[in-house]
């Protein structure tokens, strides 16, 4: 049972049903985060900004969806893995496989592989990335621009895994199953 109640816009106040309404609008549904997260407006408006904000960045899509994925198997998010595993297998056609080596740091494309690999160790390091991995992250192309946006992402990300982890919002995607990943996991994929 959801620690913060999930409104719908007969349950919210009309500040908070205008908010629900545009995420309808933008998302074509109200997933059980947002419902919850509109318990303080303030939190979702600054949350939908933000990703939209980054949507119009230099990263891909695809690189979106797999730092959104990596991040929430990082901070140990379901919510957020099962819904990022839905949306990389459904709407960007990654395989089982693909999302797997993601959640791991991992992927076949060097600069891929080098967001992926900055974007763990922000998490893990808490900002204090390794110098030998960011020389490396610049040889495999990743600009400066980019590492901006990989750190965006990524407190993105943690603001809704962590959010979600205080919610507890009901889960309206399929389950997707843990993965110990540790952090010797990744640095031997490195």
């Amino acid at each position: 049972m959801p620690r913060i109640p999930q409104l719908t816009p007969d349950t919210a106040a009309p500040h908070q049903r205008d908010l629900l309404e545009a995420t309808r609008k933008q998302l074509g549904r109200i997933p059980n985060l947002y419902a919850s997260l509109a318990n303080g407006p303030a939190a979702l408006r600054g949350y939908l900004a933000l990703r939209d904000s980054l949507t119009g960045g230099v990263l891909s899509e695809r690189l979106r969806e797999q730092l959104a994925l990596l991040v929430a198997q990082e901070n140990d998010c379901l919510y957020c893995v099962s819904a990022h595993t839905l949306r990389g297998g459904r709407l960007l056609k990654m395989t089982e496989d693909e999302l797997l080596a993601t959640r791991r740091a991992e992927d076949a494309d060097p600069h891929a592989r080098a967001v992926l690999q900055i974007a763990a160790d922000v998490v893990r390091r808490r900002g204090r990335i390794d110098d030998e991995l960011l020389a490396r992250a610049r040889k495999d192309g990743v600009t400066d621009e980019e590492l901006a946006e990989i750190v965006a992402h990524v407190a993105l990300n943690t603001l809704s895994n962590y959010f979600n982890h205080v919610a507890e919002p009901d889960l309206d995607f399929p389950a997707v199953a843990s993965m110990d990943v540790t952090v010797s996991d990744a640095e031997a994929a490195r």
